[in-house]
C-alpha cells in the first residue's frame, strides 16, 4: 500500500445524520481506515480547531463537510478546510443546496432573534437579553459566532470539488465515493455522486398518463395505493423533480414504504429549481378548472412542499431586506 489518505469531517448547520450515515457503512468502515487517517473529525474524536489550522499546505486529500453555513464559525471552518484539502466535498443535502435549515431564508436574524428569544411562550427572558458575538465578565471575555442574515450551501462561500446529496447520504453513493477515492478515479470537479436521472425514471409505481387529478391530499389522509403512482392518487410526490439515487435501482426508500418523495436528493443535472419543476409536474397532471384559492386550500405550505431542502440555492435564493 502506498501513502496513507487524510480525511477530514466537519458539520455545520445540520441535525448530525450526516455523520451518522458514515457510521451506516458499518464493517466497511474499516476499509476506510485501512486507506486513510482521520486528521479532523471534531464530534466524533477529540479533534481542535488548531489541530486543523496546523495541518501545513493541502495535506489533507480529502474533506467532508456537511451542514449549511448560518454563522461564522461555519464560514471559517469551510475556508480553512478549502485551503488545506485537495478535494473537497459537499457531504448531504444542507451542504449541497442549503436544506431544511435553509427555510429560515424567510426570516432575517432580528426577525429570528426576536421570536426565539423574546416571544415563544416557554421563554422567560426579562432582561430582552439576545446573543452577541462578543462579552467582557470581569478579566474573562467570552465569544460566540456571527449569526448571518442568510443561510448558504457550501459552494456559496467556496469552491466545491463534488457533491453528495441525501439526507443523509445513501450509504450506497458515500461508498462509491470513497472507492473512486480509493482508485482515484473521481468523475470531473464539480460532480454530483449519483444518477442524474430523476427518481420517477427508477419508481416502479403504475403510471396513468392520461389521468387528471382534481384533489390534493395530505399522507395524513388515507393510505396510497402502494402499486400505482402517488400524483395519479392525488398526492404530492416529489420524484418528477428529485435526483434518484436513495436506494439505488430500488426505487427509492421512502417510496418503498408507501411514502411519497419528498425531495431531499435534490434536483437532478438539468434541472436548476426543484420547486419549480415540481409545481410544473403537478401543473401537468391537475385538472385546469381549479381555482387559485381552492388550490392553495390545498397546498397548505408550499414553501415547505416545493423548497423543502433548496430554498437557499433556487431562483428564490432568501427574502430580500425592504429598503428603508
Amino acid at each position: 500500500m502506498g501513502e496513507r489518505l487524510k480525511f477530514a469531517f466537519y458539520w455545520a448547520s445540520t441535525c448530525g445524520g450526516c455523520d451518522v450515515a458514515m457510521l451506516d457503512l458499518a464493517e466497511r468502515i474499516l476499509e476506510v481506515i485501512e486507506i486513510a487517517d482521520i486528521v479532523f473529525w471534531p464530534i466524533a474524536m477529540d479533534f481542535k480547531y488548531k489541530d486543523l489550522e496546523a495541518i501545513g499546505g493541502r495535506g489533507i486529500e480529502v474533506a467532508f463537510y456537511n451542514g449549511s453555513v448560518r454563522n461564522s464559525e461555519h464560514e471559517h471552518l469551510a475556508k480553512v478546510l478549502r485551503e488545506r484539502s485537495k478535494i473537497l466535498i459537499a457531504f448531504g443535502t444542507c451542504a449541497c443546496y442549503g436544506g431544511i435549515p435553509g427555510l429560515a431564508n424567510i426570516s432575517e436574524r432580528d426577525e429570528i432573534f426576536r421570536i426565539v428569544y423574546r416571544e415563544t411562550p416557554s421563554t422567560v427572558n426579562p432582561q430582552n437579553t439576545l446573543p452577541t458575538t462578543s462579552l467582557k465578565i470581569d478579566d474573562v471575555t467570552l465569544t460566540l459566532p456571527e449569526f448571518f442574515d442568510f443561510v448558504k450551501p457550501l459552494n456559496m462561500v467556496v469552491d466545491v470539488d463534488y457533491y453528495i446529496p441525501g439526507c443523509p447520504p445513501p450509504v450506497e453513493l458515500i461508498w462509491q465515493a470513497i472507492e473512486a477515492i480509493r482508485i482515484n478515479r473521481l468523475p470531473p470537479r464539480g460532480s454530483v455522486i449519483g444518477p442524474r436521472y430523476t427518481l420517477c425514471e427508477v419508481c416502479k409505481r403504475k403510471r396513468d398518463e392520461k389521468i387528471k387529478i382534481k384533489l390534493i391530499k395530505g399522507i395524513q389522509e388515507g393510505v396510497p395505493d402502494p402499486e400505482i403512482c402517488f400524483l395519479d392518487q392525488g398526492y404530492i410526490c416529489l420524484g418528477p423533480a428529485t435526483r434518484a439515487g436513495c436506494a439505488g435501482e430500488e426505487g427509492g426508500k421512502c417510496l418503498n414504504v408507501n411514502m411519497p418523495c419528498r425531495g431531499c436528493m435534490g434536483p437532478p443535472d438539468e434541472v436548476e429549481d426543484q420547486g419549480a419543476r415540481m409545481i410544473s409536474a403537478l401543473a401537468s397532471v391537475m385538472i385546469p378548472e381549479i381555482p387559485p384559492e381552492k388550490l392553495t386550500e390545498m397546498i397548505k405550505d408550499p414553501l415547505g412542499m416545493f423548497y423543502r431542502f433548496t430554498l437557499p440555492s433556487s431562483i428564490l435564493n432568501k427574502r430580500m431586506k425592504r429598503s428603508e
